[in-house]
């Protein structure tokens, strides 16, 4: 089947399945423990209902958004997810790319295969970010931060939820360690997906030799069958809020906390100089167990109100899902395992398929909800069961609709 063929997210999902090897798949589609955060994600997507108006003019609606006086065609853009080059050739350039042609933002991993400087060039007239995993070691992750800096990423995110990696028992089973060690077991399920094997594994290995983690802040890019993990997580549990400040003086853009779960710690983040916050638990990779950021988000837009611009991910895979998120007050959503499904079916044509089967939902979503443009959402457009709606709350912004808690 071709991602042409596709005609939602779950039909590229079902393609990358059948492409990938099942290490490759396991890293991208698992979750921490019994999956019980990234099987949360979706449920609370399903629990909500929408609440749709009738004989409203929609002929002239728009899903454009404006996020810090930029404006981007849909509200929605490509999360950071580190090792996509597992999933289809240079990757993360394909994502850049897909997203510049879409017209939204593409935030890079610090786990990246690909030089952050390599896709600024290759993906010019996009809108860049960049996603920092930062250790205790500041001189190094200044010379991280300033090759962005350089490079002309608008945007930093500083993912803050990883002191220690989740426990992903799924990469022990698979034999997925690094150093990555080839074995039998490992070798027979490439040969048994040649697709992948030419196309993306050997395809890398003769552009660009064995992948590296191009993107670190220890002076110095690891194979990733040669370098453990260790050294590029050095002393991450150390960190804390003194390391945001020095970092926030340091980088004179747009910064971000990404991780935030809590209303306190959104707080915080305003208070210490964040622009914005990711509300994330990690795609549910990281503490099993831990609450969806939809559980979360109207009482953190009520805290914060506009002080902060407020991004959301896990779990999102229909354009519904983007607009259940922006009604209880995020400015946009964030998806990751969406693309990387369009990337494995299709590379950077199913990675921009992907985005457009979003954007061409959520269109019909504001259609068949009556709802003009995308600050015309908020609360009263949904519906949960068994709790009744909540006094409106701050808005995102002065001008913006009142956001209701549902």
């Amino acid at each position: 089947m071709s991602y042409k063929n596709a005609y939602n997210i779950e039909d590229l999902h079902r393609i990358a399945r059948r492409r990938l090897p099942r290490i490759a798949y396991d890293y991208l589609e698992g979750g921490a423990e019994d999956d019980v955060t990234m099987k949360h994600n979706r449920a609370v997507f399903e629990r909500i209902r929408l609440r749709p108006r009738t004989l409203v003019d929609v002929s002239h609606r728009s899903q454009q958004v404006s996020v810090f006086g930029k404006s981007f065609a849909s509200p929605f853009g490509l999360a950071p997810t580190g090792a996509a080059g597992l999933y289809g050739f240079a990757a993360d350039i394909a994502l850049a790319r897909a997203a510049r042609d879409a017209g939204i933002p593409f935030v890079l991993s610090t786990a990246s295969f690909e030089p952050l400087e390599k896709v600024a060039r290759e993906a010019t007239g996009g809108t860049l970010w960049f996603q920092l995993y930062m250790s205790k070691d500041r001189e190094a992750a200044k010379t991280l931060v300033l090759r962005a800096l350089k490079a002309g990423y608008e945007a930093l995110i500083v993912t803050t939820d990883v002191p220690l990696m989740g426990n992903r028992e799924f990469n022990r089973r698979n034999g997925f360690t690094i150093p990555f060690k080839l074995n039998g077991r490992s070798l027979i399920d490439g040969a048994l997906h040649p697709r992948w094997l030419i196309g993306v594994f050997l395809r890398t290995l003769l552009d660009s030799g064995v992948p590296r983690f191009q993107n670190t802040d220890i002076n110095v890019g690891g194979r990733i069958v040669a370098k453990p993990l260790e050294e590029f997580r050095a002393r991450r549990d150390a960190l804390d809020w003194g390391d945001f400040r020095w970092l926030r003086e340091l980088w004179p853009h747009k910064l971000f906390v990404k991780g935030i779960l809590r209303v306190d710690d959104a707080l915080l983040a305003a208070q210490n100089g964040a622009d914005g916050v990711f509300i994330s638990n990690h795609g549910g990779r990281q503490l099993d167990g831990a609450i969806s950021p939809i559980d979360v988000l109207p009482a953190i837009r009520a805290a914060v109100g506009s002080r902060l611009a407020l991004m959301v991910d896990g779990g999102i895979r229909r354009g519904s899902d983007v607009i259940k998120t922006l009604a209880l007050g995020a400015d946009m959503a964030f998806v990751g395992r969406a693309p990387l499904y369009g990337i494995a079916a299709g590379g950077e044509q199913g990675a921009l398929h992907a985005i457009k089967l979003l954007s061409s939902e959520i269109d019909r979503v504001m259609a068949l909800l009556g709802c003009l443009s995308i600050a015309g959402l908020n609360g009263d457009y949904l519906w949960q069961p068994d709790i009744e709606p909540a006094p409106a709350v701050a808005s995102k912004g002065a001008d913006a609709p009142k956001i209701r808690a549902v």
